[in-house]
């Protein structure tokens, strides 16, 4: 098998660690695998807040790897999920991270959305932000592409 078969997957394994480097500066952590838990949180719980057709606009965006455990689990009937509070949101967060009590919810979707918004184009992030309910879109960094 040549090198070249390996490319795709280099390059994403590549990606993604940038992501998470990025992650664990905003987060102040030195943990690259609770870093992957934050983000496979985040992912999750904004996902299943999601349209399915935004859902996936936003997946097309992320890198393969990303991509994989973005979807991991995902059943789109009945999405979006009701729940309209920061709160529900956040919960969603905690209940991951629940072993780990030092892990404040709030500011890992904050930092979470922070990488998407630098990794995902402005008019994506736009449309994720319009379609998400106002008390969720105040955990996201005040950008331009938020205020909808």
């Amino acid at each position: 098998m040549s090198t070249t078969t390996h490319a795709p997957f280099e390059s994403t394994y590549q990606t993604t660690n940038l992501w998470l480097k990025q992650l664990m500066a905003e987060l102040g952590w030195d943990d690259a695998h609770r870093a992957y838990h934050a983000l496979r949180a985040v992912l999750h719980a904004l996902r299943d807040r999601l349209t399915v057709e935004e859902a996936v606009d936003l997946g097309a965006q992320l890198p393969m790897l990303v991509r994989g455990f973005y979807y991991e689990g995902w059943v789109p009937a009945g999405k979006p999920l009701k729940e309209r509070k920061k709160e529900d949101f956040l919960a969603h967060i905690a209940a991951e991270f629940r072993h780990d009590p030092e892990v404040f919810p709030e500011a890992v979707a904050w930092a979470v959305f922070k990488v998407l918004e630098s990794r995902v184009s402005a008019g994506e992030i736009r449309d994720v932000a319009h379609v998400l309910p106002s008390d969720i879109r105040t955990l996201w960094p005040r950008t331009e592409a938020t205020h909808v």
